[in-house]
C-alpha cells in the first residue's frame, strides 16, 4: 500500500459543505441525517482553535456508542463475507466515537490508494447505523491500521514543515489534502508552536505552514 504523499481526511472548521468523502449520499447533508467530519464540526479551524459545533444535537453516551459500534461491526462483518475476505473486528470506543477496526490482515483493497475505498465504507457503514438508530453518528472506520499510520505519517509531515519554516523563516506550502490529514498537520504545526492555515478549493485543498510574526 503506498503511503506518499496521498494524504488520509479535519477539520478546518471553515463550513465546507459536502465532506470529501469519497462516496457520499448526496449532497444535502440531511437527506439521510449522516454529516461528514466537516459538517459535524469535527474539525479545527485555521490555526488550530478547535469548534465545538454539531448541530446541537447531545453527545452520544457511551452505551449509545457501543451500540453503534456493534451495528456496524455488523455490517462490515457482512461485507467481508459477501467479498469472501478475511479480518477480525475490533471495536471500541474513544472519546465521544465509536471506532471500528478490521484487523488481522493487510486488506488493502479496503483501503484504496488514498483511502477512498475506506472513506466509502465508512460512510456506508455509518449509514448502516443512522438506519437503525436514526441518530447521526461519528462512527470512525479502520482497516488494517491505516489510519493509525497516516495519523503518524502526517504528524512528522507537520512537525518536519514546521521546522523548515522556523529555520528558513518563509511559509511552507504541503500537498493537497483531505480534511482529516488537514486536521492532524494543524495540530502538530501548533504543537510546534506555529501558524498554519488552509488555502484553495477541495479537493487540491492544502496546509500553509507560516512563520511568526
Amino acid at each position: 500500500m503506498s503511503q506518499q504523499d496521498d494524504a488520509l481526511p479535519d477539520a478546518d472548521a471553515e463550513q465546507e459543505a459536502g465532506g470529501t468523502l469519497a462516496m457520499s449520499a448526496g449532497g444535502d447533508p440531511d437527506a439521510d441525517g449522516v454529516l461528514s467530519d466537516d459538517e459535524l464540526g469535527d474539525e479545527l479551524t485555521e490555526g488550530g482553535a478547535e469548534t465545538a459545533s454539531d448541530g446541537g444535537q447531545p453527545r452520544a453516551t457511551v452505551a449509545e456508542l457501543e451500540l453503534e459500534g456493534e451495528i456496524a461491526a455488523d455490517y462490515i462483518e457482512g461485507l467481508l463475507d459477501v467479498a469472501d475476505l478475511d479480518g477480525d473486528i475490533d471495536m471500541d470506543v474513544e472519546g465521544d466515537r465509536a471506532v471500528v477496526s478490521v484487523v488481522g490482515a493487510t486488506l488493502d483493497e479496503l483501503v484504496g490508494r488514498r483511502g477512498e475505498v475506506l472513506e466509502a465504507l465508512q460512510e456506508l457503514t455509518r449509514l448502516a447505523v443512522h438506519q437503525q438508530t436514526g441518530s447521526r453518528t461519528r462512527m470512525m472506520l479502520d482497516v488494517g491500521g491505516y489510519r493509525q499510520r497516516r495519523r503518524a505519517e502526517l504528524a512528522e509531515a507537520g512537525q518536519d514543515a514546521a521546522e523548515e519554516v522556523r529555520r528558513t523563516g518563509q511559509p511552507k506550502k504541503l500537498w493537497a489534502m483531505n480534511p482529516f490529514e488537514r486536521k492532524i498537520v494543524h495540530d502538530a504545526v501548533a504543537a510546534a508552536g506555529l501558524r498554519s492555515e488552509s488555502e484553495g478549493e477541495e479537493p487540491d485543498r492544502r496546509v500553509v505552514v507560516l512563520p511568526v510574526g
